[in-house]
């Protein structure tokens, strides 16, 4: 079996020119990643589809969240793309705040918003997750499809396990949010799935005003 435990790699795993290239890639990503944002300060992430128009009440609330945050200092992140991305980076720059998105190359091409700052774009989805995480001392949740809810489980997961620092998990609309977090107490918690208080690492509010209100003081308590 193969141990990395020490911190060793052992001599000869057998990987193949094919591995060692995507290994770079990887590597590659981090790096640059890491670089990119070493000096953004505290930040926020905020998720929500794609999909979301200027018009729809989750744009216009990531908006106004992304406004609030940046008139604190605090830098906004996203993941770059149209929607509820857009709308958050958006605000930022409208507080002239710093907007940082991170892409990520899909198939049907998913193009950057015109309002970033730093925009890095990522062939994989565990860097580009990885970084969405590693800066943000809070994260608001807006409503949106299987790759939100994807980022919305990966964060609790990481929490619960002890692999992040426990932090504000906002999920902004009450009507969208309210069903599934049901689901959670009635089936995975009631059947001893998750633990008694594993629902706790998560706040549901009705606005963007609730979610900064919550984003800030933590900010301003934990982050000095």
């Amino acid at each position: 079996m193969v141990s990395l435990k020490d911190g060793k790699p052992p001599l000869d795993i057998g990987i193949t020119p094919q591995e060692q290239e995507r290994i770079a890639r990887i590597e590659e990503e981090l790096r640059e990643g890491i670089g990119s944002l070493a000096d953004i300060g505290a930040a926020v992430s905020i998720f929500g589809s794609a999909r979301s128009a200027p018009d729809d009440w989750e744009y216009e609330s990531a908006r106004q969240l992304a406004r609030i945050l940046s008139s604190h200092g605090i830098t906004v992140i996203t993941g770059g793309g149209p929607g509820v991305m857009e709308a958050g980076n958006l605000g930022a720059t409208e507080e002239a705040g710093k907007s940082v998105g991170l892409n990520i190359e899909l198939p049907h091409e998913q193009l950057a918003n015109p309002y970033l700052d730093i925009d890095l774009d990522f062939r994989y989805f565990f860097t580009r997750k990885f970084l969405l995480i590693r800066y943000a001392i809070g994260f608001a949740i807006f409503p949106g499809g299987f790759g939100t809810a994807d980022e919305l489980f990966e964060l609790l997961t990481l929490v619960q396990t002890g692999k992040l620092k426990q932090r504000p998990i906002v999920l902004v609309g009450e009507d969208y949010w309210r069903g599934l977090h049901q689901w959670l107490v009635q089936e995975m918690q009631a059947g001893g799935f998750i633990g008694e208080h594993d629902l706790a690492y998560l706040q549901i509010v009705a606005d963007a005003d609730a979610a900064a209100e919550i984003l800030l003081a933590y900010y301003e308590e934990d982050c000095p």
